[in-house]
């Protein structure tokens, strides 16, 4: 009898705090892979490639090896694809999928330091290199990291290079997609210039919400400060790094944008070695403060690339850092995973939260493995070791809401829109990016975490067009697909069930839903299958006594093949 009451105060109290706990699953789910030895790491992509609505992962490797490319199964788990990989095996760094020609598949752009960058066109049944009849150069630029915006709003993406030449002979490009499938170098016409700068990666994003796209870059080296490139409206940019404040001198490594505080200004967080990383809060008047040390973000160690999520869905912004150093050295973290405590600033969670995070790793990518709207972490290791796919099994009863684009007058992936959410009078803010941190590039879905809310009131998705789409009264709990100007588009043609049930769960699990539920699968949090049983009506009730208590989920499939998953907490 005692035990069952500590076991139910335990799990008030799990749930109230919303308790982090990630485990990597890498090997279970399928991607226990390693990108080799790669100087500075390789990059890892966490996007869903073949828009079948479940997030990918596609690896960079050294050389002697090629693009690795996992599919995910539509359930979770993952397999190789080996249909439509390109024969790419020298060493890459950065790897992007991006509908360049806005034919509604995503193309692959690789980046490299060894053999050039390379652009491949899908054609649905193979990736063909198209570099060179694009115009991209195929010498080797010594490119890290690469980032794809549409800086004049034409419609169409165009791609901003980094290039880390130690001679410092080499100085980064931006690149014009002229829309015909051809692209022109205007790095002097726009003002972005010819001076080498050792540039690792940056960010298309709108730092003063003009609705133009900015350019941030992160150098390395001290002689090499970091660039904000200001968007003039007219295809120029202006510099604007010591005007804005953001001009630091550091061995700055990455460019990740988030809103950490909710006030509809766009921070950037760039990392750095020992001397300690740096958070610029955006003011709101085209300038920047670094907040790090008053957030308690600076984690001091050799940290290399960052992701903001909603780790438990309670309607922050919480930060992940990966960092070169194994944990050997008791002075260096490892890596570091700042909760944010709604108050402008963050506690750093032990290392109980990730267990054995402590491989010398680079890049990191965010995504949701199993659709159940909690997102998961991808991070790519060196030295050979495998990667870590870290499974979100937070302990929380907190609802979601993830939102897809479609650009139509816009870029075809909706890169550079600017999504807002209400709920209760408390907004949140999401800007969509191609290629950030330090050669990530996230998933296709923008996640928002909803705490213990059952409606949305309102998404507003602005556009670079100037469109505007605004839906009211969202249910929770789902994935939103919007197309550009047809605010009515996921109405008509997205069914969308709303799901009630409760949690935790002792004998019986009921779930009514506004719609015929089909079919139903119960799994643990590894992935193996409990129950997997037809349905046939609006309800479930299901006897779950047998079960252990502990995280499981429950599937759900209506009759046209959509699928919910629900997180369910067993008393």
């Amino acid at each position: 009898m005692k035990k069952s009451v500590y076991l139910l105060i335990w799990l008030s109290f799990m749930m109230a705090n919303g308790q982090i706990s990630f485990q990597d699953q890498a090997s279970a789910r399928g991607v226990g892979e390693t990108c080799g030895i790669i100087n500075y790491g390789g990059g890892i992509s966490f996007y869903d490639y073949n828009n079948d609505g479940w997030d990918d992962i596609t690896l960079a490797t050294e050389n002697n090896e090629n693009l690795k490319i996992f599919k995910n199964t539509q359930d979770g788990f993952f397999i190789p694809d080996t249909a439509l990989i390109p024969f790419n095996n020298f060493q890459q760094k950065q790897v992007l999928w991006v509908d360049f020609d806005n034919d509604g598949d995503n193309d692959l752009f690789i980046t490299s330091t060894t053999n050039g960058n390379r652009l491949y066109r899908n054609d649905t049944v193979e990736l063909v290199d198209v570099t060179a009849s694009s115009g991209l150069p195929l010498d080797n630029l010594y490119t890290f990291g690469a980032s794809w915006g549409d800086y004049n709003n034409d419609g169409f993406l165009d791609v901003f290079i980094c290039n880390r030449d130690l001679s410092l002979q080499i100085p980064n490009y931006l690149f014009k997609n002229k829309g015909d499938g051809t692209f022109v170098n205007v790095s002097m016409t726009s003002g972005i210039g010819s001076g080498s700068h050792l540039s690792l990666c940056a960010a298309f994003f709108d730092y003063n919400n003009d609705g133009w796209q900015d350019i941030y870059v992160s150098n390395d080296k001290i002689q090499t400060v970091n660039l904000l490139y200001h968007n003039n409206g007219d295809g120029t940019f202006t510099e604007m790094g010591e005007v804005s404040g953001t001009n630091v001198a550091i061995d700055a490594m990455s460019t990740t944008i988030g809103d950490y505080n909710n006030d509809g200004w766009f921070d950037i967080y760039v990392t750095n070695g020992p001397n300690g990383n740096v958070l610029f809060k955006n003011n709101g008047d085209g300038t920047f403060t670094n907040m790090a040390e008053d957030s308690g973000t600076t984690f001091n160690s050799s940290a290399w690339s960052s992701v903001f999520l909603d780790a438990e869905n309670d309607g922050d912004l919480d930060l992940y850092v990966s960092s070169e150093s194994s944990g050997i050295n008791p002075e260096y973290m490892p890596a570091a995973f700042y909760e944010n405590l709604g108050n402008n600033t963050f506690t750093v969670l032990n290392n109980g939260s990730f267990n054995n995070d402590n491989r010398e790793s680079y890049s990191n990518a965010i995504g949701d493995i199993d659709n159940d709207g909690y997102p998961e972490i991808v991070v790519s290791n060196s030295s050979n070791e495998d990667l870590f796919l870290w499974k979100n099994l937070t302990t929380t009863t907190n609802n979601w809401l993830k939102v897809k684009l479609q650009g139509v007058t816009s870029n075809r992936q909706g890169v550079g829109s600017r999504i807002e959410i209400s709920v209760n009078g408390q907004e949140q803010y999401r800007y969509t990016l191609c290629g950030e941190g330090y050669l990530g590039q996230n998933s296709g879905s923008e996640f928002f975490g909803l705490s213990s809310n059952l409606v949305v009131d309102y998404v507003k998705v602005t556009w670079l067009s100037g469109i505007e789409d605004v839906l009211y009264d969202v249910p929770v709990n789902q994935t939103l697909n919007i197309v550009e100007g047809s605010t009515l588009s996921v109405y008509e043609n997205q069914f969308v069930p709303v799901v009630k049930f409760k949690n935790p769960i002792s004998d019986k699990l009921l779930v009514i839903s506004s719609q015929e539920i089909n079919e139903y699968e119960i799994y643990d949090e590894l992935g193996k299958t409990i129950i997997n049983k037809v349905n046939d009506g609006v309800t479930l009730d299901v006897d779950i006594g047998f079960l252990e208590s502990g995280l499981y989920f429950c599937k759900l499939k209506f009759n046209n093949s959509y699928a919910q998953t629900l997180k369910l907490i067993k008393k």
